[in-house]
């Protein structure tokens, strides 16, 4: 598949000796030029449809600030999103929010098979590899924290919510989190908002935290607060702060 012949991910902060492990998976808006841009137009290429604005910039400097490594996706989630299954109907999206996407309309399921071949086999494989390093290095559990950004307004409705802390079965991380936040008081934060496992948004969580063993948690930041490298470096240093508080009130990680 020349089409898709790009690498999926890229392996950030590898020196990070931290019990952590960070994974953005829908960190770019790349579509291989050989997609012709899934027929959308450039408005469309570069909104929140095709990746978390800021995500990427927020999680590299978290690894820094925090000494964890990074995978962070390469592709566009509109080509495959690393964060679903090859089962689930919108791992390749028909239609995202508002906009139709064409080249993704009709596809055959060899057309599928290969997207997921190409762009998740070697993105979670990337993903269990970095893990495995990083739990020898440690010589014990990591924790694994997955990235993300949503829109202020989705289909029309407002979001005020500025923090989300996600997890799929495993809530002792998030559910910390979300009380060092109201007890900082700086930003609001809620648990399971504004996704939940029951809209299939924590499959990554499921396949590396939760399948492993791993305490684990999803981190959701609107992303007006990170639309910029300075306001993105400003929210990790604070994020920072959180989850290191978190995980040590939940006794896992790095200040477990």
């Amino acid at each position: 598949m020349d089409a898709l012949a790009w690498p999926p991910f890229a392996v950030l902060g590898e020196g990070g000796t931290a019990p952590v492990v960070l994974i953005c998976e829908h960190a770019s808006a790349f579509i291989p030029p050989a997609l012709d841009g899934l027929g959308l137009s450039d408005e469309a290429r570069q909104s929140h449809i095709a990746w978390d604005i800021g995500a990427l910039d927020m999680s590299k400097r978290l690894s820094a600030r925090i000494g964890a490594p990074l995978i962070a996706g390469q592709i566009s989630r509109l080509v495959y999103d690393c964060n679903r299954p090859l089962e689930a109907p919108d791992c390749i999206p028909e239609q995202s929010e508002i906009y139709p996407v064409p080249g993704n309309q009709g596809l055959g399921r060899d057309d599928r098979q290969a997207r997921f071949d190409h762009i998740h086999t070697p993105f979670h494989d990337a993903v269990a590899a970095v893990i495995d390093r990083q739990c020898a290095r440690s010589e014990g559990p990591v924790v694994v924290i997955t990235l993300h950004s949503f829109t202020p307004i989705y289909h029309g409705k407002t979001r005020e919510l500025d923090l989300g802390f996600l997890y799929h079965s495993r809530g002792e991380i998030a559910e910390a989190a979300t009380s060092v936040e109201a007890e900082r008081g700086l930003m609001t934060a809620a648990v399971n908002e504004p996704y939940s496992a029951s809209d299939g948004v924590t499959y990554s969580l499921q396949k590396h935290g939760d399948a492993r063993g791993l305490g684990s948690v999803m981190v959701e930041v609107r992303n007006d607060l990170i639309d910029t490298a300075a306001k993105a470096e400003r929210v990790a240093d604070h994020l920072a702060q959180t989850l290191t508080a978190a995980m040590a009130r939940a006794g896992q990680g790095a200040a477990a």
